[in-house]
């Protein structure tokens, strides 16, 4: 069941690569296991840092005792590690100073979510930029309980500007992230909330909700939390105009896979679909079997459902783009009718801003 999630967070690593072509295999180091953070059951606090090549490492952070000395250590590894005695409870901020630099934790579970983000905006006029005097929506964290996942899980939803003012249900756009991101990804380096917020002050794209959940866990069991736990959320804590032809969804990556095992598992319930630069895996036997099969039978509900669907690639070098294309011949082969578009960029969120930027302004 964890096999597509396990095999997109492969594709993602091989992505953010320096090279397409040249993929080595870096010797492993103690870091690939390491722990960063301990509670022991007395109560003491051990956090470590792998940093071989370090003179002094401290500790910085509302986690460090006023006052009191503490005892830094460094294995044969490489390994720092300090213990804070009898830290009662509660939630603490934390660093670690490397020969005098501040380090945020790089093994913290959120740390992807925490990387620092440089805007490169030659005139600031882009369709992502953020514009002064217009209406600015709002983006949330919201957090809910999942019966699939038996688990509390976390989403980010945009509303647009005065939405909490006014009586008007709206319909809904489900936007997924990637592989080895968050729910944080789209309304942050995605930029979701601006570029919808400059498509409505242009009159460009009809109002909406845009829902962002998490969807790091496997695409499967993510589709039916889709089906079963977010939507019936949303639609119970949100003005929410209900029904396929008031809801769209679309997914990047990973997120692409889960888009179509979400339409695919709930055929009648989107009529507006955009599967970006994903696909199913080139030369995966059981993947195409199974992914034709369920077509086949979802075939008639899903055609009289969909009004727009659309693939969207970065191009050729898009490390998604053969297997999209392959994709498409089941398609093709059950009389599918679709889009397809495609732009220079690779598998990056400069496509991925692009082509909301785009489907947004194809809905409802």
């Amino acid at each position: 069941m964890k096999k597509n999630f396990v095999l997109f967070i492969v594709l993602v690593l091989i992505s953010v690569s320096t090279s397409f072509a040249q993929f080595s295999v870096m010797n492993p180091t103690p870091n690939d296991t390491l722990q960063s953070t301990r509670v022991l059951a007395n109560g003491d606090v051990v956090l470590s840092i792998y940093a071989p090549e370090a003179k002094d490492v401290g500790i910085g952070g509302d986690i460090v005792p006023f006052g009191q000395s503490l005892n830094y250590t460094k294995s044969d590894e490489g390994v720092w590690s300090v213990t804070i005695p009898d830290v009662k409870t509660g939630t603490y901020r934390y660093n670690f100073v490397v020969d005098g630099v501040n380090v945020y934790d790089p093994k913290a579970a959120n740390a992807f979510e925490t990387k620092a983000l440089i805007d490169v905006l030659p005139n600031g006029k882009e369709f992502f930029s953020m514009r002064e005097n217009i209406p600015h929506g709002a983006v949330s964290e919201v957090i809910y309980y999942s019966n699939t996942t038996e688990s509390m899980r976390r989403m980010h939803v945009w509303t647009p500007a005065g939405y909490n003012l006014g009586d008007e249900a709206l319909p809904v756009l489900y936007l997924i992230h990637g592989g080895g991101d968050s729910d944080v990804a789209w309304p942050n380096v995605g930029r979701a909330g601006l570029i919808m917020d400059n498509l409505l002050a242009d009159g460009k794209c009809e109002k909406m909700i845009v829902v962002m959940p998490d969807g790091g866990i496997d695409t499967k069991v993510f589709a039916q939390d889709m089906g079963n736990d977010i939507m019936p959320y949303i639609e119970a804590n949100y003005k929410v105009k209900n029904g396929a032809n008031n809801t769209a969804i679309a997914g990047l990556s990973m997120g692409g896979l889960e888009t179509m095992d979400t339409f695919m598992a709930f055929p009648d319930r989107f009529a507006y679909i955009n599967v970006m630069s994903s696909g199913w895996f080139k030369g995966d036997t059981e993947m195409y079997e199974e992914g034709e099969k369920i077509l086949t039978e979802i075939s008639p509900k899903l055609k009289s459902t969909v009004k727009y669907l659309i693939f969207t690639q970065g191009g050729p070098e898009d490390i998604a783009y053969e297997n999209c294309k392959e994709m498409l011949t089941v398609f093709d082969k059950l009389g599918f009718e679709y889009d397809f578009s495609e732009m220079p960029g690779g598998h990056s969120w400069y496509v991925w801003r692009h082509d909301l930027y785009n489907f947004a302004q194809k809905l409802f």
